[in-house]
């Protein structure tokens, strides 16, 4: 397991590193070593600010809606009532499908020209004529957030499920014959015993928004420039048509350094692991 984790991890990040402190040349040779000139580089690029405004928005409400969302979601799935058993194996669905498939199936069906979904809501009066939701910069995150919620629905609801079903049965029994209604009862007794549930779903969810590039790759690649990109968009458009490789290395440090500050921060808050 340890040289494993080395061999795909550890070694790759340490490379990443020294390629951040090299000059490389377009066909991919390393030319000299220039310090933290790369890191000057990106630092002053005016697209910065607005890829960091991107990127924020995307992993905050995402994340936010897939919790909230899920708490719901579990929390029904959590009671008993005919065909439950069916309807928790179709909240997988999302999950066990591929993530590029998804939003591929999303991003045809929001085609202005022949999508389903435009077609659906001209036919139902929600709008008047077909639109380009994935030819503007705002309609086309708002897209991929939906699929972005959409898609880690599953995992949330059932790390939150299991939380539920953990809770002693006892505990909400003595809430009700203290008078505690549902309201009550959820709040004051249900959400503290989902703690270590609720913020071990919130980490991975940060993580797993933060680095995702498929969503945002398919949904907002055909808008041109920087407007609506994330990190993780900007880092494969710089490898891909610049032919930086120094320059992605450095943007790729920035966006692990940052990863690495949220997740620190939020266990330091948050103390997942801590005791109900």
């Amino acid at each position: 397991m340890l040289v494993l984790i080395f061999g795909i991890v550890i070694f790759p990040a340490g490379y990443m590193v020294y390629s951040s402190t090299r000059r490389i040349s377009q066909a991919g040779t390393n030319v000299e070593g220039v310090g933290l000139e790369n890191f000057g580089t990106v630092f002053s690029d005016p697209n910065l600010p607005r890829v960091l405004l991107n990127t924020v928005v995307w992993v905050v409400v995402v994340v936010t809606l897939t919790v909230l969302l899920s708490l719901a979601l579990a929390n029904f799935l959590n009671k008993p009532f005919p065909g439950r058993t069916l309807v928790r194996m179709a909240v997988v669905v999302p999950w066990a499908a591929s993530v590029v498939m998804t939003t591929t199936v999303f991003y045809y069906g929001l085609d202005r020209d022949y999508g389903i979904i435009n077609k659906f809501m001209v036919d139902i009066g929600l709008m008047d004529s077909p639109y380009g939701f994935t030819k503007n910069v705002v309609s086309a995150l708002a897209a991929a957030i939906v699929v972005g919620v959409f898609v880690s629905l599953p995992f949330t609801t059932y790390t939150l499920l299991a939380g539920f079903q953990a809770i002693p049965a006892d505990a909400l029994e003595a809430a009700k014959m203290d008078g505690a209604g549902p309201a009550r009862t959820f709040f004051s007794v249900v959400l503290p015993q989902l703690r270590g549930a609720l913020a071990v779903a919130v980490l991975i969810n940060i993580i797993n928004v933060f680095n995702n590039l498929p969503i945002l790759r398919i949904m907002t690649g055909s808008i041109p420039g920087y407007s609506a990109d994330t990190l993780m968009t900007y880092i494969f458009k710089v490898l891909q048509f610049d032919r930086r490789l120094d320059i992605a290395s450095a943007l790729s440090v920035v966006n692990f350094a940052v990863v690495l500050v949220i997740v620190a921060v939020y266990v330091k808050v948050v103390k997942p692991m801590k005791e109900v």
